[in-house]
C-alpha cells in the first residue's frame, strides 16, 4: 500500500502536463503566457543599460578621449552616437520586441538572410567564451586585493632586478635613465614596475608566446569556474531570475564609479589628470582627423553592444506596446553618460599615479587591460585602505562584465528554446546548466598560460569588422530588402502612429546616413587591418589563420543558409528568391490580438488565395499558347 502511496505521488508530479510543461520564465499575469515576459519596465531598461555598459566604458573610452583631444572628443562622440548609435539600436530593439522572437527566427521577415541570425548566435558563443575569462580576472584581483598590503604594492624576492616601483626603461643612450611607461623603445632594457609583473608573472603566468601553452592555470580556472557558477544561477530561470539580479549588478557599478570619483578628485595631482581627459588641455584640431571621427563611431558602435542578438533577444520579451523608442533614448543616453562619467574616475586616479611618478600623465595612460589590471591597481596602491579601494574596483568591474555575460548566454538559449520550444520548454534550468557548463570547458585554453594570447586573438578577430559586416546586411535586409516603410508601419503598431515630420529623421539615418557609416568603418577596418599581438609579441602563423578561420565559420551561415532555403522553395530560381526576400508567413506578431487588420489570418489566407490564383491563371495562359 505504502508502494503504491509512492508510484501515484511520483506519477503526479512527473506526468501532469501543467508541472511537466511549467516554463520557468512564464508567470500568470504575463502578456506572452507562452514565452513569458520581463516582469516590470525597470527589469528590461536595467538588464538593456547592464548589457549596454559594459568594460570598454571603462577602459576604452576614457583612453579614447585623451588620444583624440580629450574634451573635443565628445563632438564626434555624441554626433555619432545621434546617427548611428541610436538609430540602429532603436532598429534592433523594435525588431525583436514586434515579433517576440529571438535573433534567428526574426529573420523570418527575410527568410533568404536568416543566416545573419545564426552568425549572431554563433559570435555570442565565441564571446561569451574569453568574457568569462575576463570577468574570472576580476573576480581573481578582487579575491587578491583581500590582503594589506596589495601583493602588486611593491617589488618581492622573486621578482629579480627588472622590477621597480617606479615605471622605468634603462637605456644604454649617454648612460642617462629615461622614463617611459608605453616601453614601445626596443633598445632599452625594460624595468617592470611591480603591477606588472604581478599582472604577467603572478595573475596570467604568462608565457612567451601562443606556441608555448602550458599548463592550466589553476587559481584563474577555479575563478572561471565560480563565474560560470554565478551566470547558471542568475539565468537558472531566464530573464525572471536574471531580472531581480540587475537590481543590482546594475546599479552597483554606478555606486563605485561616484564613490571613486569622490575619493579620486581630492587626491593631489587629480587636477592634472583630468586636464589631461578633458580640460584646457583639449585639442580642437584633433576635430578634423578622419580617425578621431572613426574612433568616435567604433566606440559608439561596440559600446553598444549592436549587432551581438542581445538587444533583439532581450527586446523579444517586452510587451507589445511597450515605448521602445523612448527606451532606446534612455539606454543609449546612460550608456553614454557612464563613458564620461567613468573617464572622471579613471584619470583622477592616474594624476595622482603621475604626481607621485612625478612623470607627465601622458605616461602613464594605457587601455583595455593594461589599464584595469596593471595602471589602475597601481595608483590604488598607492592610496590609504589601498585594499578597500582596489575591493571597490574589482568588485564594479566584476558587476559590469556579470550583466554583459547574461545577455549573452540569453541571446544563446532564446534561440535554442524558439526553434525547440516542445524540448526545451520545460528544461530551461538543464539547458542553462548545461550551456554554462559548455563555455567553461571551452574557456579552459583561456587560462593556461597562453591563456591572454587566445582572449586577445578573439577578441581581435570576432569582435571587430564581423559586426560591422552583420549589421550592414541587417540594414539592407530591413530598410532595402523587407521595407523601411513597411518596418515603420510595424513600429507604429506597437507604439502608435506618428507623424511623417517625426520619422524623417529616422529615414534618412536608416536609409543612408547609418549604412554609409557603417561601409565607411568596414572598409578602413579591412585596409587598416592590423595582426594582433600581444605585449609587443606577434602571432604564429598558425595563430593567425585560426583567426581569419574563426571568421569564416560566423560568415559562413549567411550563404549556407540562403543556399538550403533556395534549395527548398520552389518554383523556378526567380520565384524562389522573389519568395524568400518576402516575409514568411511565420513575420507576424506573436499574439493573435495585436496582429490587427494587416496581420490578421483571413487577410493572410486572402493573399495566399490571390497569390494561388495568379498563378493558376497564367498556367493557363502559357498551356493555351502551347
Amino acid at each position: 500500500m505504502r508502494e503504491y502511496g509512492w508510484q501515484s505521488f511520483k506519477g503526479f508530479i512527473f506526468r501532469n502536463p501543467a508541472v511537466v510543461d511549467q516554463d520557468p520564465r512564464v508567470d500568470d499575469g504575463d502578456e506572452n503566457t507562452e514565452r513569458g515576459n520581463w516582469t516590470s519596465k525597470k527589469e528590461y531598461i536595467l538588464s538593456m543599460i547592464g548589457y549596454a555598459v559594459g568594460l570598454g566604458n571603462i577602459w576604452r573610452f576614457p583612453y579614447l578621449a585623451y588620444k583624440n583631444g580629450g574634451g573635443a572628443f565628445l563632438i564626434p562622440y555624441f554626433v555619432m552616437l545621434v546617427v548611428v548609435g541610436i538609430p540602429l539600436f532603436f532598429l534592433e530593439s523594435a525588431l525583436g520586441q514586434f515579433c517576440s522572437q529571438g535573433p534567428v527566427n526574426v529573420w523570418s521577415a527575410v527568410p533568404l538572410i536568416q543566416g545573419i541570425g545564426v552568425a549572431m548566435v554563433v559570435v555570442s558563443v565565441i564571446v561569451s567564451i574569453y568574457y568569462n575569462v575576463i570577468i574570472a580576472y576580476s573576480l581573481y584581483y578582487m579575491f587578491a586585493s583581500m590582503q594589506c598590503p596589495l601583493p602588486w604594492s611593491g617589488c618581492s624576492s622573486c621578482d629579480g632586478s627588472n622590477c621597480s616601483t617606479t615605471p622605468e626603461v634603462s637605456c644604454n643612450v649617454s648612460s642617462v635613465l629615461i622614463t617611459n611607461w608605453t616601453q614601445e623603445n626596443s633598445s632599452c632594457s625594460s624595468i617592470q614596475t611591480s603591477s606588472e609583473l604581478y599582472w604577467d608573472n603572478v595573475a596570467l603566468q604568462r608565457s612567451s608566446g601562443l606556441d608555448e601553452t602550458g599548463p592550466v592555470v589553476w587559481h584563474l580556472a577555479l575563478c572561471l569556474l565560480l563565474t560560470s557558477i554565478i551566470v547558471t544561477a542568475a539565468l537558472i530561470k531566464g530573464i525572471k531570475s536574471s531580472g531581480k539580479v540587475v537590481y543590482f549588478t546594475a546599479t552597483f557599478p554606478y555606486v563605485v564609479i561616484v564613490i571613486l570619483l569622490i575619493r579620486g578628485v581630492t587626491l593631489e595631482g587629480a587636477k592634472d589628470g583630468i586636464e589631461f581627459y578633458i580640460g584646457s588641455q583639449s585639442n580642437l584640431t584633433k576635430l578634423t582627423e578622419v580617425q578621431v571621427w572613426k574612433d568616435a563611431a567604433t566606440q559608439t558602435f561596440y559600446s553598444l553592444s549592436i549587432g551581438w542578438g542581445g538587444l533583439i533577444a532581450l527586446a523579444s520579451y517586452n510587451n507589445f506596446h511597450n515605448n521602445v523608442f523612448k527606451d532606446s533614448f534612455v539606454v543609449t543616453l546612460t550608456n553614454a553618460g557612464t563613458s564620461v562619467l567613468a573617464g572622471f574616475a579613471i584619470f583622477s586616479f592616474l594624476g595622482h599615479m603621475a604626481h607621485v611618478y612625478k612623470t607627465p600623465v601622458s605616461k602613464v595612460v594605457k587601455e583595455g587591460f593594461g589599464l584595469a589590471f596593471i595602471a589602475y591597481p597601481d595608483a590604488l596602491s598607492k592610496l590609504p585602505i589601498s585594499p578597500l579601494w582596489s575591493i571597490l574596483f574589482f568588485f564594479m568591474l566584476l558587476t559590469v562584465g556579470l550583466d554583459s555575460q547574461f545577455a549573452g548566454i540569453e541571446v544563446i538559449t532564446t534561440c535554442l528554446l524558439d526553434a525547440f520550444p516542445t524540448v526545451f520548454k520545460s528544461k530551461h534550468v538543464l539547458l542553462t546548466v548545461t550551456l554554462c557548463s559548455v563555455l567553461y570547458l571551452l574557456g579552459l585554453p583561456c587560462v593556461t598560460r597562453a591563456g591572454i594570447y587566445w582572449v586577445t586573438l578573439i577578441d581581435q578577430f570576432i569582435a571587430s569588422w564581423v559586426l560591422l559586416f552583420l549589421v550592414l546586411l541587417e540594414i539592407i535586409a530591413i530598410c532595402y530588402i523587407y521595407g523601411g516603410n513597411r518596418f515603420i508601419k510595424d513600429i507604429e503598431m506597437m507604439i502608435g502612429m506618428k507623424t511623417s515630420t517625426f520619422w524623417l529623421w529616422w529615414r534618412a539615418c536608416w536609409f543612408f546616413i547609418t549604412p554609409c557609416i557603417v561601409v565607411f568603418l568596414l572598409i578602413s577596418s579591412l585596409v587598416y587591418f592590423e595582426p594582433p599581438n600581444y605585449g609587443g609579441i606577434p602571432y604564429p602563423d598558425w595563430g593567425m589563420n585560426l583567426g581569419w578561420c574563426m571568421i569564416a565559420f560566423v560568415l559562413m551561415w549567411i550563404p549556407v543558409a540562403a543556399g538550403y532555403k533556395l534549395i527548398k522553395a520552389k518554383g523556378n530560381p526567380w520565384k524562389r528568391l522573389k519568395s524568400l526576400c518576402s516575409p514568411s508567413e511565420e513575420w507576424h506578431p506573436y499574439l493573435d490580438v495585436h496582429r490587427g487588420e494587416r496581420y490578421s489570418e483571413e487577410r493572410c489566407r486572402r493573399r495566399n488565395n490571390s497569390k494561388n490564383k495568379a498563378e493558376v491563371n497564367l498556367n493557363v495562359i502559357s498551356s493555351s499558347w502551347l
